[in-house]
């Protein structure tokens, strides 16, 4: 049964990086990427009508779309699935096997969202290949064919370079991501940076600006790759705080003005922390270093130009910002802090809407997190800090 089933240029985070069109550009690199492969693996089987990639994440056991390139009809996005839920799935991660399915609709229930869509858009055969990191497994490689039983062990081993070439991509993209992701949590820890950047808040402002961003996807266009990127890139949102001392950063009652002065510099030394490690490796020119960067330069950019470092005004702030902007506020108001108590889910989005009505938060943003209450709870819930 078939159940389911970062490389261009740089963006700078200024004017206008907020569009939807600019979005689509900086959060499709690996999908342009596939895109040419598959146009170059059609020259030898011209039969394969998508090639899309799922991603692993362990500690939730979730299959989660990530990059695809499909010719026609609809591609699915937004779709995650518990991998022990498919025993086929399963089997396949730990015996680094292949697997055919020669006629797709006499294989699948049509159960699943995935079965479902496979039959819509009338799939007819599938190839699934693991995808490995240093014998990690790390999701999965579908191709699929409108043309039954197209997937023949000649087929098989011409596609064989192909699943290498797209394992070795994003394989590569991931130890990138994960070398930036991981020099900023040492930089953390050696700094002895406490409270506000404790694993319970990397952990919340991560599914908080992902539930916000899946909420947008639809009508932001935003691509699943876009997606993991930001969830992958939360977390050093607040890097800059491990230059900022204690005594003001743990303070427990309000900031005087010199005070707000000095916390208010953690962005700029957070953008320079993250240059240094842009640069240490090598990713200048990629688009998802835009993201990093926005991520980290713009959570406190507000839509009515309050906000700092740059004044920024709408659309001149990048929507990822946006993003982070209100999952930050979010987990700061339901969070203890050293001079409050945690607020209610209730209070916290009541205070949302105060601040997107005074024109400083993406409407859009406050209105994802408004749909989806339950989750918001599930996450604070599973993710305390202890």
């Amino acid at each position: 049964m078939s159940d389911l089933g970062p490389l261009g240029v740089h963006v700078p985070h200024a004017a206008g990086s907020g569009s939807a069109a600019l979005v689509r550009e900086v959060g499709d690199a690996l999908n342009a990427r596939l895109r040419q492969l598959h146009e170059q693996l059609l020259e030898q089987v011209p039969d394969v009508d998508r090639i899309a990639c799922v991603l692993y994440e362990e500690r939730d056991d979730l299959l989660k779309t990530f990059v695809n390139s499909t010719r026609a009809g609809e591609a699915i996005k937004g779709y995650e699935f518990r991998l022990a839920d498919s025993e086929s799935l399963s089997k396949l991660a730990t015996s680094r096997d292949s697997r055919v399915l020669d006629d797709i609709p006499a294989a699948v229930q049509g159960n699943t969202m995935h079965s479902i869509w496979l039959l819509k858009e009338g799939y007819r055969s599938s190839l699934t290949v693991p995808l490995y990191d240093r014998e990690q497994f790390i999701g999965f490689l579908f191709y699929d064919s409108r043309k039954p039983a197209a997937f023949t062990p000649e087929v098989q081993r011409n596609l064989s370079l192909f699943s290498t070439l797209i394992n070795m991509t994003i394989s590569n993209e991931l130890n990138l991501v994960r070398s930036i992701t991981t020099s900023a949590q040492v930089a953390r820890e050696f700094a002895n940076l406490r409270d506000f950047e404790t694993g319970g808040h990397l952990e919340r402002m991560a599914h908080y600006s992902r539930l916000i961003a899946r909420d947008l996807a639809e009508s932001y266009d935003l691509s699943d790759e876009y997606i993991e990127h930001l969830y992958l890139f939360a977390p050093l949102h607040d890097i800059g705080k491990i230059g900022i001392p204690d005594s003001v950063l743990l303070k427990p009652g309000r900031l005087d003005a010199d005070e707000r002065a000095l916390m208010e510099t953690h962005v700029q030394k957070g953008i320079d922390v993250l240059e240094r490690l842009i640069g240490e490796f090598g990713l200048q020119h990629l688009p998802d270093s835009s993201v990093m960067r926005n991520v980290v330069a713009g959570h406190h950019e507000c839509l009515d130009g309050s906000g700092y470092p740059n004044g920024l005004k709408g659309e001149e702030i990048a929507l990822e910002s946006r993003i982070i902007a209100v999952a930050d506020i979010l987990d700061a108001l339901t969070s203890h802090r050293p001079y409050k108590e945690p607020w209610t889910i209730e209070a916290a989005v009541a205070e949302l809407e105060r601040l997107e009505a005074a024109g400083k938060l993406d409407a859009d943003c406050v209105n994802a997190v408004k749909r989806h209450i339950p989750e918001v709870e599930a996450i604070r819930d599973r993710f305390r800090d202890g």
